[in-house]
């Protein structure tokens, strides 16, 4: 098997940044870019610095960042960067966020990196070379069956009233046996990877959320589509990654879902007149 040759220096990258990440936490002033989308100047230092290291070492890549410090350049290669992915947890001092490095060749992810600078887990992929935690190889559970699974889902910061995900999220709560929000996608995307979820949906993602997280789980042995069960690419709007054992059958859900077939959201009143209250 030959040499990894990109994951090395991204992780390398990936650490660092995390290391600036953690300098920062709780000590930057949250700035708002819209209604609930918060910068701080802690993604401002990570990008930066990553942005120079993969100009330093990879002049002839491509660049796409999240806070639009990236560039163009002749060949076919294209990192997606999220230098803080999980940025609200960042900025509440939750400590669930991470740095996401993506590596695109010709339209075709070949690595992926994403590091939790906090539990110092490390999430690496190449072409050739599986998926790995810290240097060990990871996998996609083997639970084939969605009630006995644990799944995970982010809601957007934009647009929410126009967002469809509470119905998801009301349907695979009541069909698994759990759904977890913890606010990164990047990682939510690398704990299905690893067999701690066995799947992760979402809806308004950015290439920089998805594209080494997703690659990652497939290099687990995962499955990555969108929401109908098309191919999935970093351009895709949404995301539904699994084991591949439960695919299909959340497929089918979201199925019944998008044709307006499941049950209604449960009625606030009625539950405060079912346990003997009432309404104000």
């Amino acid at each position: 098997m030959s040499e990894m040759r990109f994951v090395p220096a991204a992780s390398e990258i990936a650490r660092e940044a995390g290391s600036i990440l953690l300098n920062h936490l709780g000590r930057v002033a949250i700035e708002y870019k819209g209604t609930a989308d918060l910068v701080t100047a802690a993604d401002r230092a990570s990008e930066a610095f990553i942005v120079g290291r993969l100009r330093q070492l990879l002049p002839t890549h491509s660049i796409v960042a999240e806070e639009g410090g990236g560039s163009e350049a002749a060949s076919g290669y294209r990192w997606y960067v999220d230098p803080l992915d999980g940025t609200t947890n960042f900025a509440h001092r939750i400590p669930f966020f991470a740095v996401s490095l993506g590596l695109e060749f010709e339209g075709r992810m070949i690595a992926g990196v994403v590091y939790n600078p906090v539990l110092n887990e490390l999430f690496a992929a190449e072409e050739g070379h599986g998926a790995t935690l810290n240097g060990q190889p990871i996998q996609v559970s083997k639970t084939a069956a969605l009630a006995e699974s644990l799944v995970g889902t982010g809601f957007p910061v934009h647009d929410r009233r126009a967002n469809p995900n509470i119905h998801f999220y009301h349907t695979l709560t009541l069909g698994s046996h759990g759904v977890r929000r913890l606010g990164a996608a990047a990682l939510d995307l690398c704990y299905t990877a690893c067999g701690r979820f066995e799947g992760f949906w979402e809806f308004n993602l950015k290439p920089w959320d998805t594209a080494a997280g997703s690659y990652i789980v497939q290099q687990a042995g995962g499955t990555v589509t969108d929401m109908l069960g098309q191919p999935h690419s970093v351009r895709s709007p949404e995301v539904l990654a699994t084991n591949g054992r439960v695919h299909q059958e959340i497929l089918t859900l979201f199925g019944e879902i998008f044709a307006g077939k499941t049950s209604e959201l449960p009625s606030a009143p009625a539950y405060l007149e079912a346990r003997g209250g009432q309404a104000r």
